[in-house]
């Protein structure tokens, strides 16, 4: 029996095919816009959770907590001495610190301003290295003895902050002090880390904080790696009222943030997770557009074929029959729109995707098409077809077959 609604409806629609074409474009514009914007924004969230993933469960990440709203106060910092503390906690196996600064960096005569990230050479440099993705294509890691020598990121290497490539090999100065470049990062979708000069952090220390005393010398970041049998919650919950009681801070008034692997990953999802439901309701807009569409076409169907509805009836078709054609008839037209809308809306985030990393060199601009994104769609046009062809349904079932005989 349904099987035959189908059939009746695909006939109905592949009779009046302009109208019903011209019908259908609403819903493939919203759905194509739906299924192109949430694939990018689900593209982004996989990038940046895969990439936040790699830091790993067993680490703590330790930021000054900037108060905008009392900025007087004077901006917060993490020190040497921050790192003394965070050793001393229960669990805590390993700790590093990384300053990032803006820099002064002379290159080939000319002058130029991006992030320069110091970080340890010693054995806690892999912590660092795990948490910031950074992984090397060419020439070699720092080491100690390395004073003046540097690591350059992704983008400087192609030219994209220096006005032109950098090579291992060439010569930076970074703050009046020159440095030799050893070896190249691969791109990690940071824009902060994929733009920055990597330095030993001492001599980052040393050129950005000349009088800084030694204990006291200022760290932008910390993270700690934690003894594998403790709980990362725990141990969190313990560095902060250490840090809190050693800075005689009181419990919500903390000018530093500590959060696991796990928290952060759900921080930036959540927003990531916000920031699609804003597009989508924004491109809803135009399946609101299709839909109304849709319910004016089939309006002008069920003027259009009251005759029809009037044999029907005469015949012994119930009111809940027709209410069923005119219902199913209006969900497969928002169907065919969205099985176009969803083919096209794919081809779409795709050409962003190369667009962005061929053009823009960009791995965040990356389409991503979960089962349910797909299902979803063509679910939602078939319902959203459907609901919008209620009324004109309903009209057509109410109709009283001598009236619908007569009509011309």
């Amino acid at each position: 029996m349904i099987k035959d609604y189908f059939k009746l409806a695909w006939e109905n629609i592949s009779h009046r095919k302009v109208r019903s074409w011209l019908t259908i474009i609403g819903i493939v514009i919203g759905i194509a816009a739906v299924v192109a914007l949430v694939s990018l924004g689900q593209g982004v969230k996989k990038v940046i959770t895969d990439e936040f993933s790699k830091i790993g469960t067993d680490k703590l990440i330790i930021n000054p907590a900037v108060d905008y709203g009392n900025s007087a106060a004077g901006l917060p910092t993490l020190t040497e001495h921050d790192l003394e503390i965070i050793k001393r906690v229960k669990g805590v196996k390993q700790v590093a610190g990384v300053l990032l600064k803006p820099g002064r960096i002379e290159y080939r005569r000319d002058l130029y301003f991006t992030t320069v990230v110091g970080v340890p050479i010693d054995d806690t440099r892999t912590i660092i290295e795990e948490t910031y993705a950074i992984e090397y294509v060419a020439g070699r890691s720092l080491k100690p003895g390395d004073k003046y020598k540097a690591l350059i990121s992704h983008d400087v290497a192609n030219g994209n902050v220096l006005g032109r490539s950098v090579a291992i090999g060439d010569k930076l100065t970074i703050e009046g002090r020159e440095f030799e470049v050893v070896g190249e990062t691969k791109q990690t979708g940071n824009p902060g880390i994929d733009s920055a000069i990597i330095i030993p952090i001492e001599t980052a220390q040393e050129i950005f904080e000349p009088n800084g005393t030694i204990g006291f010398r200022e760290e932008s970041g910390i993270v700690a790696r934690l003894d594998p049998r403790a709980d990362p919650d725990i141990a969190a919950n313990d560095t902060i009222r250490a840090m809190r009681r050693d800075r005689n801070e009181k419990e919500g008034n903390e000018d530093f943030s500590v959060q696991t692997a796990t928290q952060l990953i759900g921080s930036f999802s959540t927003i990531l997770d916000v920031l699609n439901a804003i597009v989508i309701g924004i491109a809803a807009i135009s399946l609101f557009v299709g839909g109304v569409g849709i319910m004016n076409t089939m309006y002008t169907a069920v003027l259009q074929r009251t005759n029809e509805i009037g044999v029907m009836k005469a015949i012994g078709a119930k009111n809940s029959h027709i209410l069923k054609l005119f219902l199913i008839e209006s969900g497969v037209l928002g169907l065919i729109g969205g099985t176009i809308g969803v083919i096209i809306g794919i081809a779409l985030s795709k050409m962003i995707e190369f667009i962005g990393r061929t053009f823009l060199d960009s791995v965040l601009l990356s389409a991503y098409f979960p089962w349910y994104l797909i299902i979803g769609a063509l679910m939602f046009a078939f319902v959203v077809g459907a609901l919008s062809g209620i009324l004109p349904a309903i009209q057509a079932s109410k109709q009283n077959p001598v009236d619908s005989l007569r009509y011309e």
